[in-house]
């Protein structure tokens, strides 16, 4: 997929004032500081379309970007965020559990993982939650660049031990890196296979 046009939409709290629902959506979500931010960057060519920040937290609305005015990208806030109070954390899960729930034009769900980690169990548990939910998703492990390959490898493979305990499968999954701009391309493949399936539907 080539990107030719990325636009920023708006940025929202509640799910029920997200753009119309009538074409295929992609969102991202993962743990605070797992580089949401960089990887949407490097996915859309854009540096700066996604703040990005040291600081976790940065994320706090449903941001919805228009690509290729064929699709929507959306920037979800990160899970298990570090220094909030305890019922700003609630609205922010019942925001994202309401627009994952609701949100009928939503295909995919991009779950980022810092692939520098052992599994973590705040993303096995948000995964499992997926499950019960019956929500479609694939993971991406993010940071690649930052370690060796040999690394990456077993900490993908200690995640699918981890995973194995409580699902069947394993789900669709990208290895990925905002500096070197790795899995780029199969991402946005992903998205497109999934945009043809969408629209030769609703032809029928």
């Amino acid at each position: 997929m080539i990107i030719k046009s990325v636009e920023f939409l708006q940025s929202v709290v509640d799910w029920r004032k997200c753009p119309p629902g009538n074409l295929p959506e992609y969102a991202f979500i993962g743990r605070s500081n797992v580089g949401k931010s960089s990887l949407i960057n490097m996915l859309t060519n854009h540096s700066s379309l996604a703040k990005t920040s040291s600081k976790p937290g940065k994320t706090q609305t449903i941001n919805h970007y228009f690509v290729n005015k064929k699709w929507f990208l959306v920037d979800l806030p990160g899970y298990g965020y570090a220094k909030i109070s305890k019922s700003m954390r609630e609205k922010w899960e019942k925001m994202i559990r309401d627009f994952l729930l609701f949100r009928e034009n939503l295909q995919l769900l991009f779950v980022l993982i810092d692939a520098r980690l052992e599994p973590q169990k705040i993303d096995i548990d948000f995964i499992n939650q997926l499950g019960e939910m019956g929500m479609p998703f694939a993971l991406i492990f993010t940071k690649t660049d930052k370690v060796s390959a040999s690394k990456v490898d077993k900490n993908v493979e200690l995640f699918k031990e981890k995973l194995f305990e409580t699902w069947e499968e394993f789900p669709p999954y990208f290895l990925s890196s905002a500096i070197t701009k790795k899995g780029r391309e199969d991402i946005l493949n992903q998205i497109e296979e999934v945009n043809e399936s969408f629209f030769n539907a609703k032809k029928m």
